[in-house]
């Protein structure tokens, strides 16, 4: 047996070391340094014959690594929409890894298992979501929309009298999978690991923001599934999902919103409009690790039907206990083994409440505003129109773009990421962080407009 105390001094360590790293993290350089990129190459090495002591793996792990990461927890971070984690979810995320709890059955679990069921039922009710809605913590949203369109396959399919879980695809009758000109890769991504392949999805047609032109959506012709998108990736805008279910539910299609960082829109009372007609939807894929600021990973995928939700994703052996009257986490996710992720979310939920989640939304989006002015401002084109979190910025030509967003992310006050969107490079800026504040937003913009203005 372990003695207590070496315990407890390694743990009180790690503590040490992990709070001094968020401590200092406002202060360093976003981008780590070329030096420190390099150093971890020292943690190549052929597999040990002898074990190092704790408390050196430890030093090591933090003398090494610690300088070689992006300070994505950091308030000027502000690529791919990545949140940083709320202090408290930090500790509850310490707390529960010490449990170490395999969230599958909940006579085994009952502590975290009820606490993801709150967690859900919170956001259920803060999304507006039909309140029978069933939900799955899994990884992000990638498998939040696997999981998600997983259900809507086997809605369509028992539909039509074919049982797809036992039968498969292959002689199965065929299914419309409509998606808009801009979806996000992870769902075309997840339509290729159901088996319906990456490429063959019916294309609708998106206006200049992004958002799909219901004036020119395609025909629905026999079973259909339509995935939708709330925020999109380069412009935050929504796709007017309220008019597609009014147009494609009466023809018994199912609707999938992709809200990976946009479904969170809802809590804000300022934002919410922007969420309008989304309970018509059948399935919602967000991520938590986004805008609500919990550590990564943590995904949820919400489905109105939760029989079909469970009969893709429930499994049995005699030896798990199945026959229960509680919820058992596993019937409805991908993972018979995985950690408490919900609970973090619970913590989050827990200490912002209502009106200090709407507060950390509205703060963010504020924020990404005050970029745009600023830019604008300065005399640089700004792509989109900032109805959220999410700004488009242009330079000028191609080369300009990436040799300007290069310099900024070298210099190591901010870090924004370039993207290509309607054929013109840009600098996407992404405000998700809880921490960020306008101050943060003036020094990165001193920093931006310094690199930005000077000459070749």
């Amino acid at each position: 047996m372990a003695d207590k105390n070496v315990t407890r001094d390694l743990l009180m360590d790690a503590a040490e070391r992990g709070i001094s790293y968020r401590e200092t993290i406002a202060d360093r350089a976003v981008e780590p340094s070329a030096e420190a990129v390099a150093g971890a190459r020292n943690f190549v090495e052929p597999m040990p014959e002898k074990g190092m002591d704790d408390h050196q793996v430890l030093a090591m792990l933090d003398d090494i690594g610690s300088p070689a990461t992006i300070t994505m927890a950091g308030p000027r971070y502000f690529g791919f929409v990545i949140g940083g984690s709320l202090p408290v979810t930090v500790a509850t995320n310490w707390l529960t890894t010490a449990w170490d709890q395999n969230v599958g059955m909940h006579e085994v679990t009952p502590a975290t298992s009820t606490l993801e069921r709150v967690a859900m039922d919170w956001m259920i009710d803060l999304f507006g979501l039909p309140g029978d809605a069933a939900a799955a913590f899994v990884t992000g949203a990638t498998v939040a929309n696997f999981v998600s369109l997983a259900a809507a396959r086997n809605r369509v399919y028992a539909n039509m009298g074919w049982n797809v879980e036992a039968d498969g695809l292959i002689g199965a009758p065929p299914v419309t999978i409509i998606i808009g000109e801009e979806a996000h890769p992870t769902l075309i991504k997840s339509l290729g690991m159901l088996g319906f392949g990456r490429n063959q999805a019916v294309r609708a047609p998106v206006d200049k923001q992004g958002r799909i032109d219901v004036s020119r959506f395609p025909i629905i012709d026999g079973p259909t599934i339509v995935c939708t998108q709330a925020g999109n990736v380069n412009t935050g805008a929504f796709d007017p999902i309220g008019e597609i279910c009014d147009l494609v539910k009466p023809k018994s299609a199912w609707v999938h919103v992709d809200g990976a960082f946009g479904l969170w829109a809802a809590a804000s009372p300022d934002r919410e409009h922007l969420c309008a007609g989304f309970a018509a939807a059948d399935s919602w894929a967000t991520d938590a690790h986004k805008w609500l600021n919990v550590p990564y990973d943590s995904g949820i995928a919400f489905v109105r039907d939760a029989a079909a939700l469970k009969s893709a994703m429930a499994i049995t052996a005699e030896y798990l206990m199945t026959d229960t009257e509680f919820r058992n986490p596993s019937d409805f996710t991908p993972e018979l083994s995985r950690r408490a992720r919900g609970v973090d979310v619970w913590a989050a939920l827990k200490s912002l409440g209502r009106d200090g989640l709407a507060k950390m939304i509205d703060r963010c989006c504020s924020n990404a505003r005050r970029f745009a002015v600023g830019l604008s401002a300065a005399g640089f084109e700004v792509l989109n129109d900032v109805v959220l979190n999410q700004v488009l910025v242009s330079f000028g030509d191609d080369a300009t773009n990436r040799r300007i967003i290069d310099e900024i992310q070298k210099e190591g006050t901010c870090w924004c990421g370039v993207t290509v969107w309607q054929g013109k490079t840009a600098m996407r800026i992404s405000v998700c962080n809880w921490s960020t504040t306008a101050d943060d937003v003036d020094l990165s913009l001193a920093a931006i407009l310094a690199i930005a203005n000077q000459p070749e």
